[in-house]
């Protein structure tokens, strides 16, 4: 006995779903690493801290997570710098490094929801 399957594709759609699933993974991911680097960020009144937010451009499926104060730069590089308990310099660049793994796990657990969908 011979069993026929017939699969049918609508790949546009499938593209649309999976982009839009990029682009929400990308806006969580962004956000979960500004909230990381919020917790090492130097405070002293917290307008650096409050100066940071998370941005995606949806065309190019890029995620930002950027401070906006006069001296951010230089509280970010700036090694010799004291800070409070918890505070350094590298705030970003840090979460960054160790939460790699977890940004691209937010990512692809979103592109895979879409697929789902």
């Amino acid at each position: 006995m011979t069993q026929r399957t017939r699969l049918s594709l609508n790949g546009a759609a499938a593209l649309r779903g999976t982009r839009a699933g990029a682009v929400r993974g990308l806006r969580l991911a962004a956000e979960h690493l500004l909230a990381e680097s919020r917790r090492t960020v130097p405070i002293e009144e917290a307008t650096l801290e409050r100066s940071g937010v998370a941005t995606v451009d949806e065309s190019s499926l890029t995620a930002a997570v950027s401070y906006d104060t006069p001296y951010a730069v230089r509280q970010h590089e700036e090694l010799t710098y004291r800070h409070d308990a918890g505070r350094s310099a590298k705030y970003l660049e840090r979460p960054m490094t160790e939460e790699a793994d977890t940004v691209g796990e937010i990512i692809a657990a979103q592109v895979r929801r879409s697929l789902r969908d």
